[in-house]
Parts: C-alpha cells; sequence; structure tokens
C-alpha cells in the first residue's frame, strides 16, 4: 500500500478507533488492553494482515518518548503530596536501588547462562528494570483495585518515578559499549547532574507553570490545555537540553502543579487522563509495529526464560532488598514484587541500542519484547487475584475514596451553605484561588448586590458578599469560615 497522506489518516483512525472500540470487549474477556494495543500494531504490520511497512526505531523511539512524557505527566498530576508522603521513602529508594538491583541481577543471569558479553547483558537488564508507568495506572486505576494500607501510592509513586534511573542505566550501558574511551567512572558524576538538574528543574518549571496559569488570564478557556500541551514538552525539552533528566522533570512539574493552587485543575487533570490513554494507544501501536513476529518466535525460549526470572527473582531481589530498612509485611513485599509490571517503556529503551548500531541489538530488541508480553499475559491478568490471595484487596463496600476520586467526582458535593463576608473583611480585594480554600469544598455563586455572579478562580471577593458553598461534609463549615477569616 502506497503510504500517501490520505492512507496514514485513514490507517491511523482505523488503527485509533479499533483499538479503543476493542478495549471494551477485552476487558470483559480479561485480556489486559495494552497487550491488545500492542497485538493490533503487530496484526497491521509487515507481518501481519494490515501489511504496512514499519522498520523506523528512530520514529518509534520519538513517538515513545513523546508519549511517555505526557503518561508521566497525567500519572504526577492526579498524585496527592497527602497520599504519597508516607511512602516517599521507599518509593524513592524502589526507584532507584530495586532498579539498579533488578537490572544487576538480570545481567548476570544472562551473562551466566546465554552468549552475551557482561556489558551487553547489563544493557539487557537495565531496558526490562523498571516498572512500567503507563500499565501500572491504567491497570490499578482502571479496575479501581482497592489495596490495604499504603501499597497503591507506592506502588503509583515507583512506577512514575523509576523510569528516568531505568533510562540513565540504559543510555549509560550503551554509551559505554558503543562510544570510544567511554568508562564507568564517567557515569557516576553523570547520574548525580541528571537527577539533581531534573528534580530541581521540575519543581521550578511546576511552580512556573501555576504562576503562568493563574495570572495569564486567557480569554477562551479552551485555550489552557492547549498552552499545558506546549509547556509540558517544553519542560522536557529545557531540562534535557540543560543535561538533566527530562522524565524526571516532568513528573517533578506534574506532582507540583497537582499539588499546587492552579486555575481549571479539575479540568485539566480530566484533559490529561485522555492524553495519557491517547499516549498508551499510540506507544504501544507504533511499536507493536516496529515489531517482526517472524524474528520474535527464534528468541522466544530465551526471552521466556529472561522473563521468569524477572518476575520470580530479579524484582524480588530488587523489592526485597530495597524495603529491607521499611516496615512491611512478607505479604506486602511478595504483592509489590509482583506487581513489577513490564509495557512499552522497555521496548523503547531497547531502541536506543538499535540506534547505536550495537551489535546483537536486534536481537535485544525481540527479547525485550517478548519479556513484555510475557510480563502484561501473566501479571496484569493476575492482580487482583493476587491480591486476594495475599489478604492485601479490600472488599469492595470498604474501599477507600482518594482525594483524587473526591475532586474529580462530579456529585461528591453534599451540603450547601450560604456564608456572609462581614464589613471589612480579611478577604476583602483577594482572589479566590488564593485562599486557603479546602480542597473538597466550591464556592459555587456569590450574591453582591443582589446580583448572582459565578465566580472562578480569579473572581475577587467583597466585603458584604454572600457566598453558595458546597461542601462534602458539616465538618469542613469551620475550616470555610477559617479560610474567609469569618
Amino acid at each position: 500500500m502506497e503510504l500517501s497522506p490520505e492512507n496514514i489518516l485513514i490507517i491511523s483512525s482505523l488503527l485509533l478507533i479499533i483499538s479503543i472500540l476493542a478495549s471494551k470487549t477485552a476487558g470483559k474477556a480479561g485480556i489486559p488492553i495494552l497487550l491488545l494495543f500492542l497485538g493490533i500494531g503487530m496484526l497491521a504490520g509487515s507481518d501481519g494482515i494490515g501489511g504496512i511497512e514499519f522498520e523506523d526505531p528512530g520514529v518509534a523511539q520519538f513517538m515513545g518518548i513523546l508519549a511517555l512524557t505526557y503518561i508521566l505527566f497525567s500519572g504526577g498530576l492526579d498524585t496527592k503530596w497527602q497520599a504519597i508522603k508516607p511512602v516517599l521513602g521507599p518509593g524513592l529508594v524502589l526507584s532507584t536501588l530495586g532498579v539498579l538491583f533488578t537490572a544487576i541481577a538480570v545481567g548476570l543471569f544472562s551473562y551466566t547462562l546465554f552468549d552475551f558479553s557482561l556489558l551487553e547483558s547489563l544493557l539487557l537488564g537495565a531496558i526490562v528494570s523498571s516498572t512500567d508507568a503507563a500499565a501500572v495506572f491504567s491497570i490499578l486505576r482502571a479496575k479501581s483495585i482497592g489495596l490495604k494500607g499504603n501499597l497503591r501510592p507506592l506502588l503509583e509513586l515507583e512506577s512514575g518515578s523509576n523510569d528516568p534511573m531505568a533510562f540513565f542505566l540504559t543510555v549509560g550501558l550503551t554509551s559505554l559499549i558503543s562510544v570510544s574511551g567511554f568508562t564507568w567512572p564517567q557515569l557516576i558524576p553523570v547520574f548525580f547532574l541528571q537527577m539533581i538538574i531534573g528534580g530541581l528543574g521540575g519543581y521550578l518549571m511546576g511552580r512556573g507553570i501555576v504562576l503562568l496559569v493563574n495570572r495569564i488570564n486567557l480569554e477562551y478557556e479552551g485555550l489552557y490545555p492547549v498552552l499545558m500541551l506546549g509547556l509540558v514538552i517544553m519542560t522536557y525539552a529545557l531540562i534535557d537540553l540543560l543535561e538533566g533528566n527530562g522524565f524526571l522533570g516532568v513528573y517533578v512539574a506534574a506532582l507540583t502543579i497537582g499539588n499546587g493552587k492552579m486555575l481549571h485543575k479539575k479540568s485539566l487533570i480530566k484533559f490529561f487522563d485522555g492524553v495519557a490513554w491517547l499516549m498508551q494507544i499510540i506507544m504501544f501501536i507504533t511499536l507493536g509495529l516496529l515489531v517482526f513476529p517472524s524474528q520474535v518466535i527464534p528468541v522466544m525460549g530465551f526471552g521466556f526464560v529472561i522473563a521468569l526470572f524477572l518476575i520470580f527473582v530479579a524484582r524480588p531481589i530488587g523489592v526485597f532488598i530495597s524495603l529491607t530498612f521499611f516496615k512491611f509485611k512478607l505479604r506486602e513485599k511478595v504483592f509489590v514484587s509482583w506487581v513489577g509490571l513490564r509495557g512499552a517503556v522497555p521496548i523503547v529503551f531497547a531502541t536506543f541500542p538499535l540506534i547505536a548500531g550495537i551489535d546483537k541489538s536486534s536481537m535485544l530488541f525481540n527479547v525485550v519484547f517478548f519479556i513484555v508480553l510475557t510480563s502484561v499475559a501473566l501479571q496484569a491478568t493476575t492482580l487482583s487475584f493476587s491480591a486476594r490471595l495475599l489478604h492485601l484487596s479490600v472488599p469492595e463496600g470498604l474501599k477507600r475514596r482518594s482525594l483524587l476520586d473526591l475532586e474529580l467526582s462530579e456529585d461528591f458535593k453534599n451540603a450547601l451553605v450560604e456564608v456572609e463576608l462581614p464589613e471589612n473583611a480579611i478577604v476583602d480585594g483577594m482572589k479566590i484561588v488564593s485562599l486557603d480554600f479546602p480542597k473538597t469544598c466550591l464556592i459555587v455563586l456569590i450574591n453582591r448586590g443582589n446580583k448572582f455572579i459565578t465566580p472562578n478562580g480569579l473572581t475577587e471577593l467583597h466585603s458584604g458578599d454572600k457566598l453558595m458553598v458546597m461542601m462534602n461534609s458539616e465538618d469542613e463549615e469551620e475550616k470555610i469560615k477559617l479560610a474567609l477569616g469569618i
């Protein structure tokens, strides 16, 4: 088929529509949606019934990095600080040391049993060392898996923050193999430089974005999501240009924005949830197109052995060592080990050796692809069952609603109160966005001189205003009055 612009548009739209429609049937049948997207890409590829020829790892890598940027931003945007604060320590250790130990374990195992050099084996371990944010976010949230304690925020924090470490290891080992004169000691300062610039740059960009959105006062509300799309990419690009870790920067920026006081935050969270799903579909289909099933079949045995070792040995080693100094029960460590889902990110990382022209890079790519298939097929389908088996799942009627669930729910407000601001009120002239208002409360109407105003974050309050406030419970009335200085 000749890939004219018209044909490209038709094929792209068909693949997108088919993926979304098929996801409904796949979910009922228990088939992981992410596996479905990969399968559609493979069927549409040159080895499948679609016959689409796509052999450009550079384009696939670009699409993967773009998609991962938005997925990480969406994940960080709707992650509440109150939820991750109790698990910040273990989450960061898992996303750094856990990734490192997992990579080393897989690398040494591959070097011992198969015809790979030590560096090539470690590179394979680095590529598959991190859990996939897209896979973990989509499965935990789409299936509404209720977990006891702080397991869910721990898993989401780890999956959202461990890609930078895996990215660093993958790029570093690729450079060691392909760049003449590049040595191990050179990696250490690069690591700290990338993480410091990434973390600090992400925080500063996040604060700057909040200030910009609150003050720019765009004429059309629909332009705010468009502005944010550009700001997310600019955050990644600027931090990467400064030799920082762009993925870490985007995730930290999203955390900063999501936990700040920003106009239109609720609508932006919902918007980026849709963007994240779109990016997942595009990323998985693109990577499916890049794969030739006929080349994967010869390495299935090798890939299956590595996948089983990764799932049952390497990942538990990383988890148990990382959580040694934290108070987690044995069954909780076992469950965290099992939720070591691999998704499209390792396949994206596997394109780096391909582009660098490393020997056996094609074999590495196909092995990684099969490892991902095995992980998604085996682990994603058994998360709910394993949680129940380990007595870590919360009964359906007792599931706790997170702050995010409350904030995004359309019907969580169940009380309406009128609050009148006194003369010479402390908040006179202040904008609503500047108030220390409870997160689950909303000023829906202002009666000012018998004229009704529908407020937004930039609306200024005046003495004598009568505010109609919706709140989640009567207990919040005192907090409302405190925020208004009454």
